[in-house]
Protein backbone atom coordinates (compact mmCIF):
# COMPACT_ATOMS: atom_id res chain seq x y z
CA UNK A 1 0.00 0.00 0.00
CA UNK A 2 1.24 3.88 -1.08
CA UNK A 3 2.46 5.73 1.74
CA UNK A 4 -0.79 7.74 3.35
CA UNK A 5 -1.39 10.57 5.74
CA UNK A 6 -3.56 11.19 8.12
CA UNK A 7 -5.50 14.45 7.25
CA UNK A 8 -8.81 14.38 9.42
CA UNK A 9 -10.43 12.64 12.44
CA UNK A 10 -14.19 12.00 12.31
CA UNK A 11 -15.88 13.69 15.41
CA UNK A 12 -19.31 13.55 17.21
CA UNK A 13 -22.28 13.64 14.91
CA UNK A 14 -23.58 17.15 14.42
CA UNK A 15 -27.51 17.64 14.11
CA UNK A 16 -29.80 14.77 13.29
CA UNK A 17 -28.89 14.93 9.16
CA UNK A 18 -26.04 12.54 9.33
CA UNK A 19 -23.46 15.52 9.51
CA UNK A 20 -20.54 15.15 11.38
CA UNK A 21 -17.44 17.18 13.22
CA UNK A 22 -14.43 16.68 11.26
CA UNK A 23 -10.87 17.92 13.34
CA UNK A 24 -8.80 18.42 10.14
CA UNK A 25 -4.90 18.28 10.76
CA UNK A 26 -3.92 20.06 7.56
CA UNK A 27 -2.44 23.79 8.04
CA UNK A 28 -5.21 25.21 5.47
CA UNK A 29 -8.62 23.31 7.32
CA UNK A 30 -10.69 23.06 4.36
CA UNK A 31 -8.00 21.89 1.98
CA UNK A 32 -8.86 18.32 3.43
CA UNK A 33 -12.11 18.65 1.19
CA UNK A 34 -9.54 19.29 -1.52
CA UNK A 35 -7.75 15.55 -1.74
CA UNK A 36 -10.61 13.58 -2.94
CA UNK A 37 -11.95 10.61 -0.99
CA UNK A 38 -10.49 9.75 2.09
CA UNK A 39 -9.76 6.12 3.51
CA UNK A 40 -9.70 4.49 7.25
CA UNK A 41 -6.82 3.45 8.39
CA UNK A 42 -7.01 0.02 7.14
CA UNK A 43 -8.14 1.02 3.72
CA UNK A 44 -11.62 -0.61 4.01
CA UNK A 45 -13.79 1.90 3.78
CA UNK A 46 -13.84 5.06 1.64
CA UNK A 47 -15.13 8.41 2.53
CA UNK A 48 -16.31 11.34 -0.02
CA UNK A 49 -17.60 14.47 1.25
CA UNK A 50 -20.50 15.81 0.29
CA UNK A 51 -20.45 18.95 1.87
CA UNK A 52 -18.00 21.24 4.53
CA UNK A 53 -17.97 24.15 6.64
CA UNK A 54 -16.62 25.94 9.31
CA UNK A 55 -17.47 26.16 12.34
CA UNK A 56 -16.03 27.46 15.92
CA UNK A 57 -13.12 25.03 16.19
CA UNK A 58 -13.77 22.60 13.96
CA UNK A 59 -15.44 21.77 10.56
CA UNK A 60 -19.02 20.35 10.00
CA UNK A 61 -19.17 17.54 7.19
CA UNK A 62 -21.66 15.16 5.19
CA UNK A 63 -20.16 12.19 3.92
CA UNK A 64 -22.18 10.71 0.68
CA UNK A 65 -24.20 8.12 2.12
CA UNK A 66 -24.59 8.93 5.72
CA UNK A 67 -28.41 10.35 5.99
CA UNK A 68 -28.92 10.52 9.95
CA UNK A 69 -27.64 11.01 12.86
CA UNK A 70 -27.44 6.91 13.75
CA UNK A 71 -25.11 6.61 10.51
CA UNK A 72 -23.35 9.84 11.34
CA UNK A 73 -22.88 8.19 15.03
CA UNK A 74 -21.33 5.00 13.85
CA UNK A 75 -17.85 6.82 12.51
CA UNK A 76 -17.34 8.77 15.50
CA UNK A 77 -13.33 9.05 16.24
CA UNK A 78 -12.57 7.46 12.78
CA UNK A 79 -8.80 8.68 11.44
CA UNK A 80 -9.38 9.73 7.57
CA UNK A 81 -6.53 9.04 5.36
CA UNK A 82 -5.06 10.01 1.68
CA UNK A 83 -2.34 8.53 -0.18
CA UNK A 84 0.99 11.14 0.26
CA UNK A 85 1.08 11.79 -3.67
CA UNK A 86 -2.23 13.83 -3.26
CA UNK A 87 -0.86 16.05 -0.86
CA UNK A 88 0.67 19.38 -2.21
CA UNK A 89 4.65 19.10 -2.50
CA UNK A 90 6.44 21.22 0.18
CA UNK A 91 8.05 24.81 -1.20
CA UNK A 92 9.37 25.67 2.63
CA UNK A 93 12.69 24.61 3.63
CA UNK A 94 11.91 23.70 8.03
CA UNK A 95 8.72 22.54 6.59
CA UNK A 96 7.56 18.64 7.03
CA UNK A 97 4.68 16.52 7.04
CA UNK A 98 4.79 14.63 10.35
CA UNK A 99 4.38 11.04 8.58
CA UNK A 100 7.93 12.31 6.81
CA UNK A 101 9.61 12.67 10.30
CA UNK A 102 8.09 9.33 11.99
CA UNK A 103 10.62 6.39 12.18
CA UNK A 104 13.42 8.69 11.61
CA UNK A 105 16.05 8.11 13.68
CA UNK A 106 17.27 10.64 16.72
CA UNK A 107 20.33 11.21 16.98
CA UNK A 108 22.65 13.50 19.20
CA UNK A 109 24.76 16.13 17.86
CA UNK A 110 28.18 13.84 18.05
CA UNK A 111 25.95 11.78 15.67
CA UNK A 112 24.62 9.03 18.54
CA UNK A 113 21.64 7.20 18.10
CA UNK A 114 19.73 8.15 21.22
CA UNK A 115 16.10 6.56 19.86
CA UNK A 116 13.41 6.97 16.88
CA UNK A 117 10.91 9.57 16.19
CA UNK A 118 7.98 8.04 17.47
CA UNK A 119 5.14 10.69 17.02
CA UNK A 120 4.44 14.64 16.83
CA UNK A 121 1.28 15.67 18.76
CA UNK A 122 -0.19 19.27 19.17
CA UNK A 123 -1.97 19.61 22.61
CA UNK A 124 -2.60 23.77 22.10
CA UNK A 125 0.81 24.54 22.58
CA UNK A 126 2.78 23.85 20.07
CA UNK A 127 3.88 20.93 18.73
CA UNK A 128 5.74 17.96 20.68
CA UNK A 129 8.17 15.33 19.44
CA UNK A 130 8.06 12.24 21.22
CA UNK A 131 10.98 10.19 20.87
CA UNK A 132 11.14 6.02 21.40
CA UNK A 133 15.05 6.10 23.32
CA UNK A 134 17.15 2.97 21.87
CA UNK A 135 16.19 -0.31 23.99
CA UNK A 136 13.88 -0.17 27.06
CA UNK A 137 11.95 3.11 28.41
CA UNK A 138 9.19 5.30 27.88
CA UNK A 139 8.84 7.46 24.97
CA UNK A 140 10.24 10.95 25.86
CA UNK A 141 8.60 14.03 24.54
CA UNK A 142 10.30 17.68 23.96
CA UNK A 143 9.16 20.63 22.24
CA UNK A 144 9.29 20.52 18.36
CA UNK A 145 11.52 23.44 17.70
CA UNK A 146 14.74 25.00 16.34
CA UNK A 147 16.57 24.59 19.57
CA UNK A 148 15.40 21.16 20.51
CA UNK A 149 15.77 19.30 16.96
CA UNK A 150 18.28 21.49 15.03
CA UNK A 151 18.78 19.94 12.44
CA UNK A 152 16.57 17.63 9.80
CA UNK A 153 18.15 15.34 7.13
CA UNK A 154 15.42 13.94 5.47
CA UNK A 155 18.26 12.03 2.80
CA UNK A 156 20.00 10.57 6.04
CA UNK A 157 16.88 9.59 7.87
CA UNK A 158 17.55 11.50 10.94
CA UNK A 159 16.96 14.16 12.76
CA UNK A 160 19.67 15.87 15.45
CA UNK A 161 17.57 16.21 18.93
CA UNK A 162 19.03 18.92 21.77
CA UNK A 163 17.66 17.92 24.58
CA UNK A 164 16.52 21.50 26.95
CA UNK A 165 18.27 21.98 30.25
CA UNK A 166 15.87 20.35 33.29
CA UNK A 167 15.79 23.95 34.36
CA UNK A 168 14.33 24.99 31.09
CA UNK A 169 11.89 22.03 31.22
CA UNK A 170 10.88 23.14 34.30
CA UNK A 171 10.39 26.78 33.90
CA UNK A 172 13.56 27.28 36.50
CA UNK A 173 16.12 29.79 35.87
CA UNK A 174 19.69 29.49 36.08
CA UNK A 175 21.56 29.66 39.43
CA UNK A 176 23.34 32.47 38.41
CA UNK A 177 19.89 34.42 37.93
CA UNK A 178 18.31 33.67 40.79
CA UNK A 179 18.28 36.27 44.22
CA UNK A 180 19.26 34.01 47.14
Amino acid sequence: MAARVCVARIGAPHGVRGEVKLWPFTEQPMAVAEYGPLQSEDGKRTFEIEAVRAAKDHLVARFKGVADRDAAEKLTNIDLYVPRDRLPKIEDAGTYYHSDLIGLDAVDRAGAQIGTVHALHNFGAGDIIEIMPLGVGNPVMFPFDENTVPEIDLDKKQIVVVPPAVSEVRGEADDEDRDD
